[in-house]
Order: structure tokens, then C-alpha cells, then sequence
């Protein structure tokens, strides 16, 4: 069957296709009580949708949401909270020839041969058009975990990566690639414009961290606070790798240089550092929850590709249509709700047991 349903005590169900009516989202086992408006969720939308400058698709969608259910008097019932968003700006005719064959790095294939049939209109369910109902559904999470602060941001786009040196938390919403080195971002108009114009894509690497997280969140084995992110993180659409602190980093390092050195504090253990990104054993440590997701090329390009048609025979492809020269860019708030999503299922599941 097709699993469409994330979370234990806090899930969420997406629904819809990039070319239907509309998409969205149901959010199942929030608490009640909990202030929540359009309003509120509006600004992440806003954040993540289409057509706000050159180096993104020039899909133009709103992005409105509407609350249908779970919300009475603006506040959270604790029943199903849905949401939903309309798409008014598709345009099928541009994927005539997705139709007849297959594009390499999608899953026009795969999706053929599991069920022998697919929406081939924008790539259907496989659309990163759902990422829109994630980004909904985080705006949700966030309300249930108002003690963490969450933020993404783009490390490196083609290869070319940011000074750590100069990060800049500030910088991060001033540029239009949620770089917090605006030097990078300089270097990055050029490289993203020069991609675009020739047809073709580039490859990003996405960074999150969560501040605030307290001591305790996750479990021993199989509801791991890593394991959790890294299931939801690579979830996202063209997300190839995940990283959890260090992550491979680790495998070069030694056992004492890679600890994190504990020293007594006032509030708690006072760390040296943070190689394990804030998770030990599978639990939350008390310090910054970090990761790092590599997001592929996007496969949807101008330039000619061999591939197959449905009966077997060979073809060429080009993409026709409007799509993100980086899907990494764009990619960054669904990283953050992502995080949001997986932190508040903590929250949730620790209060279950603990108390």
C-alpha cells in the first residue's frame, strides 16, 4: 500500500497531486487549546511557494490556506485539524510528452511499474508541489513546540559552499537563497542564473538546527530521535543524504575527538561541543538539534535526455515546463517543518510516557 501518513502521537496525512483541483493536509492528535488562524500558517507558505524571483519556478500559486476542520472559536479542538490549498495555476499541456516516456531521476518509471498507471500531469503525487502541505502541517507543529526555535539555511549550491566563518544568522531571510554568507549568496546569483539558462540544474546542501530541544526527547531503538529525522528528512523530494551532527565526518575522526566533553554546569552539563548534534543514544541531549541534507540536481531539465518510452523503445526527453534550477533553495522550509513536525511527535510521545 502507499503511506501517506507520518508521526506516532502527532501525524499528519498529505493529499492531492501538483496538477488536482488542490492539496492538503490533515493533522491528527494535536492538542487542544492552542491559538491557531490562517494567519498563522500563512507566513510559512509564504515563504516556501513559487514564483518569487528568478532562481525559483515561475509557477504562480498563491498558496492561500484555508482551515476546514479542528478549529473552533481560533483555537485547536484536539480533532483532525484539515487544511487546504488550492492550485490555481497549472499548466498540463507542458507534460504532453512526460506522457509517453519516461524522465530519468523521476519516478515516472517507478510509479508505472508499481501501479501501471500514473498522473503524469507535473509528476502527480510525486510533485514536490505536496511539500506545500508539509510546510501547513509545520506551521501546526510549531504551536506545540513554542520552546524550540527553528532554523534552515543553504550551506552550499553547486559546490560552492559557504565560509562558516562568516555565518550569519541575520543574513539568512535577506537573500533569495536562505544563504547566512552573503558573499556565497553573491556568488550564487550568477551560478544559479548561468544553470537556468542553459537548461540545466544544480545540486544543493541544506543545514537545520533546532534551538531549545530539552534533555530527553526520543528513545533507546526504534523511536530514535535521529532515526526519526533522518526518515523525515529524506522524505523530502530529491533529498539524497542526510547528516545528523558530524554525521560522516565522524568516520574520520577519533573516539576521544569526537566526544563531547561534559564539565558541570548551573542548569545541566555544560558541553564542549556538539559532534553528535544533540543526540545521544537516540535521545535529545539538551543542545542544538542539527542535520544536513544533500538535495539533488532537479531532474526536470531543458537539455536532452536519453530514456525510455512506455513500451520499451528508446527515446529522448526534455522537460518541458516550469521548474527550480535548485529545488534545494526552495527546499529549506520544508526542511524547517520537517524538523517542526518530527520535534513536536517528540514532544508528545516523552509526555506520554514521562509525564
Amino acid at each position: 500500500m502507499s503511506w501517506n501518513t507520518f508521526g506516532r502521537v502527532f501525524r499528519f496525512t498529505t493529499w492531492g497531486e501538483s496538477h488536482g483541483p488542490a492539496l492538503g493536509v490533515v493533522v491528527d492528535g494535536c492538542p487542544p487549546g492552542l491559538a491557531l488562524s490562517e494567519a498563522d500558517i500563512q507566513p510559512f507558505l509564504d515563504a516556501r511557494k513559487p514564483g518569487q524571483n528568478r532562481y525559483t519556478t515561475q509557477r504562480r500559486e498563491a498558496d492561500e490556506v484555508r482551515i476546514l476542520s479542528g478549529v473552533f472559536e481560533g483555537r485547536t479542538t484536539g480533532t483532525p485539524i484539515s487544511l487546504m490549498i488550492e492550485n490555481t495555476d497549472q499548466r498540463s499541456k507542458d507534460y504532453s510528452e512526460v506522457a509517453k516516456a519516461y524522465r530519468p531521476g523521476h519516478a515516472d518509471y517507478t510509479y508505472d511499474a508499481k501501479y501501471g498507471f500514473r498522473d503524469y500531469r507535473g509528476g502527480g503525487r510525486s510533485s514536490a508541489r505536496e511539500t506545500a502541505a508539509r510546510v501547513a502541517a509545520g506551521a501546526v507543529a510549531r504551536l506545540v513546540v513554542p520552546e524550540v526555535s527553528i532554523t534552515g539555511y543553504v550551506e552550499a549550491i553547486g559546490g560552492d559552499a559557504i565560509d562558516p566563518a562568516a555565518f550569519d544568522a541575520g543574513a539568512i531571510r535577506d537573500n533569495p537563497f536562505w544563504c547566512p554568507d552573503p558573499a556565497a549568496a553573491a556568488r550564487w546569483e550568477s551560478l544559479v542564473d548561468d544553470a537556468r539558462k542553459a537548461g540545466s540544474s544544480l545540486g544543493a546542501v541544506v543545514g537545520c538546527r533546532a534551538e531549545g530541544v530539552p534533555a530527553g526527547w526520543g528513545a533507546p531503538l526504534y523511536a530514535k530521535l535521529d532515526a526519526e529525522l533522518a526518515a523525515a528528512m529524506m522524505s523530502i523530494n530529491a533529498v539524497k543524504g542526510v547528516e545528523i551532527g558530524d554525521g560522516f565526518a565522524a568516520a574520520a575522526n577519533t573516539g576521544e575527538g569526537n566526544a563531547d566533553a561534559m564539565r558541570p554546569g548551573s542548569e545541566g552539563p555544560q558541553f564542549a561541543a556538539n559532534h553528535a548534534g544533540g543526540i545521544a543514544g537516540g535521545i535529545s541531549t539538551g543542545q542544538p538539534v542539527t542535520c544536513r541534507l544533500a538535495f539533488k540536481p532537479t531532474s526536470s531539465i531543458l537539455t536532452p535526455v536519453e530514456t525510455i518510452d512506455r513500451e520499451g523503445n528508446a527515446a529522448e526527453i526534455v522537460t518541458r515546463g516550469r521548474h527550480d534550477p535548485c529545488v534545494g533553495i526552495r527546499g529549506t522550509p520544508v526542511v524547517e517543518a520537517m524538523m517542526a513536525l518530527v520535534l513536536a511527535d517528540q514532544k508528545l510521545l516523552h509526555r506520554a510516557q514521562c509525564g
